[in-house]
């Protein structure tokens, strides 16, 4: 039987804001979501590879470099919008759990005060912070190995055309297409377009 094999378009970019302009774009032109994905975070990325990176174009066109679900601002926005309106308890503390098996230490005592009935908008104001930190501290990770990567999946010569288009005239480098392996990206247990909670907020 051949190897099934998958085309994307790749680029690296230097700010979050390209980034999501160009997703925004690409989203427009008919993309679909789960189509797009960025580098898990360094940790997950090291451990999938059994050794360290220096860079992120290292990685660029590794079939086995763990990736990471696209979730744009307005739905992180939304998301914490839900969780400082209330974190309904069963669901909540599901959540919250999901955040401290991704190694934050301060949402440990978060869940602490949930289950002793703490306030729900301070619980939940505290989640929302956590959750921005978490984000900012992902962003920084892939900016000091040199940029953030953003892959897209592409159906036929027209999508790679489309989206190399995109990418480039939303300021990313290197941009180009390969042809790899079809995977499934493990992330932490789950697959690169996980649609938990947690990997769609990039934690």
């Amino acid at each position: 039987m051949a190897e099934q094999t998958v085309r994307e378009a790749v680029g690296v970019f230097h700010d979050e804001k390209s980034l999501q302009d160009a997703a925004d774009e690409l989203l427009s032109a008919g993309f679909d979501r789960s189509h797009l994905s960025l580098l898990a975070g360094d940790k997950t990325v090291e451990q999938r590879l059994g050794h360290a990176y220096d860079k992120v174009t290292e990685l660029e066109d590794d079939p086995v470099a763990p990736h990471l679900a696209y979730i744009g601002a307005d739905s992180r926005t939304e998301a914490k919008s839900a969780v400082i309106g209330g974190l309904a308890y069963v669901g909540a503390l599901g959540t919250v759990g999901l955040i401290v098996a991704s190694g934050g230490t301060i949402a440990a005592a978060l869940i602490g005060a949930a289950v002793a009935g703490g306030a729900g908008g301070a619980v939940g104001a505290a989640l929302s912070r956590f959750i921005d930190g978490h984000h900012a501290h992902y962003l920084q990770e892939q900016l000091d190995r040199g940029g953030l990567l953003l892959w897209v999946r592409t159906a036929d010569a027209a999508h790679e055309t489309r989206a190399v288009e995109i990418l480039k005239t939303r300021s990313a480098e290197d941009v180009h297409v390969h042809d790899l392996p079809d995977l499934k990206f493990e992330l932490d247990g789950g697959v690169s377009h996980d649609t938990s909670f947690m990997n769609r907020l990039g934690l």
